[in-house]
């Protein structure tokens, strides 16, 4: 019995008091565990602040409503996403060199204000019909964004700039950031925003209205084109189709393409990969161009490409060169060594008549060293639709090789002396 009662528990009656002093030990050192904590209350100050806190914000979520609901500003097709959803290498862009950003000041210069008109510019319950139009803070908006962008290097885009391809007035947006001031850098991320979020149609719009004028006046002033605007043009080949029609034939449509245009354009298609389809079209719409010396330059850059032509765009090149039969003019070396270039990539693949035409414009328009080449060239092939005489290559092939062996050839050897 005495072992009984010395193992049973010594329950205190009363309950334990938070306010009664209590007795630490000094060696312990460890917190309490979570169990033996005790709920604390919040105090009624701390409980004012709060409900003061949550007033005010409900009443700023309030004021914002009935301040989106008086605005006049036009509603586009919204198809807007979350800041954090965007892709960092639209913002985040550490330039070509070691510079620094040149927009730290953009914060102060748009405040709180213009930022809620922009969210309630390209708001998401909006609808698709522009209006006639803009609010005068919208349009100061985007002409403090053109300031920036004329000395932009580096860093963020400021905000809702890759926003512009979403809405559908885009380029009269646009035209409020005034492309023409904008810095080379500032070129190069726009089109890659571009490049990326529009369709072929808008992309060809942008290409050919801001990217192509920025380009050519660049090398009329410098006489040579800068890195960066280099670099835009072959990002603008990610989309072919696009730069074709928004960059490749209005410049050569224009008839006033210089031969260092020429050189760069198609530096860039030379050293970019285009997909053989694209490449045919381009080919297709240069051979029925009016001729001019560029032409038949970039002609050359695309069939150095080697790539496998469809018959109609080889029939478009051989009436291309076969239109000069009547021609008098004396025509320049590069006019002569394209058309050497697509006799050797294609020469089995034109037609008997074709070879003929052009044996005949070859005694017209003559140059010492290129067309007795390309003679050669014509006479030593196949037509198109024939085929090589398999059983005489392998008759030569397989034929035993007889040696004499009692004909051996003298070896002169040294005399001893």
């Amino acid at each position: 019995m005495g072992n009984k009662r010395g193992r049973e528990r010594m329950v205190n009656s009363q309950p334990f008091l938070a306010d009664q002093p209590t007795v630490v030990s000094k060696n312990r050192s460890k917190p309490s565990k979570r169990h033996q904590q005790q709920e604390q209350m919040i105090s009624n100050n701390m409980s004012d602040k709060i409900l003061k806190e949550a007033y005010k914000q409900q009443k700023e979520i309030v004021d914002e409503e009935n301040d989106d609901q008086n605005l006049n500003i036009p509603s586009f097709s919204a198809v807007l996403h979350n800041e954090d959803e965007v892709e960092e290498d639209f913002d985040d862009f550490a330039g070509f060199a070691e510079t620094h950003s040149q927009i730290n000041d953009y914060e102060d210069q748009i405040n709180e204000e213009d930022e809620r008109l922009l969210d309630a510019f390209l708001s998401k319950d909006a609808g698709g019909k522009p209006m006639d139009k803009l609010d005068n803070k919208v349009i100061e908006h985007y002409k403090t964004m053109g300031k920036v962008l004329s000395t932009y290097t580096a860093g963020r885009l400021p905000k809702g700039f890759k926003h512009i391809p979403s809405v559908k007035c885009w380029e009269e947006i646009l035209h409020l950031t005034e492309p023409e001031k904008w810095s080379p850098a500032a070129v190069y991320q726009a089109t890659r925003i571009f490049a990326s979020n529009m369709n072929r149609m808008r992309a060809e719009r942008f290409y050919k209205l801001v990217l192509l004028p920025r380009v050519r006046e660049d090398i009329r002033k410098h006489k040579r084109l800068h890195f960066e605007l280099y670099q835009t043009l072959k990002k603008a080949l990610y989309k072919p189709a696009a730069f074709n029609k928004g960059i490749l034939f209005p410049l050569f449509k224009s008839g006033n393409c210089n031969l260092r245009e020429a050189v760069i354009i198609g530096s860039v298609i030379q050293k970019m990969s285009i997909p053989p389809a694209h490449s045919s079209v381009a080919l297709l719409r240069l051979a029925e161009m009016d001729y001019c010396g560029t032409t038949s330059y970039i002609i050359k850059i695309f069939i150095d490409k080697k790539y496998a032509l469809p018959y109609r765009v080889l029939d478009a090149l051989v009436a291309h060169f076969t239109g000069f039969l009547e021609d008098s003019r004396v025509m320049p070396v590069i006019w002569h060594q394209t058309l050497l270039s697509f006799v050797q990539r294609y020469k089995h693949e034109l037609r008997k008549e074709d070879k003929d035409n052009l044996n005949i414009l070859m005694q017209n328009q003559r140059h010492y060293l290129v067309t007795l080449e390309i003679s050669r060239e014509l006479n030593n092939s196949r037509n198109r639709g024939e085929k090589e005489d398999d059983s005489m290559m392998l008759s030569v092939i397989n034929e035993p090789i007889q040696e004499d062996r009692f004909d051996i050839p003298e070896v002169p050897m040294e005399e001893d002396d």
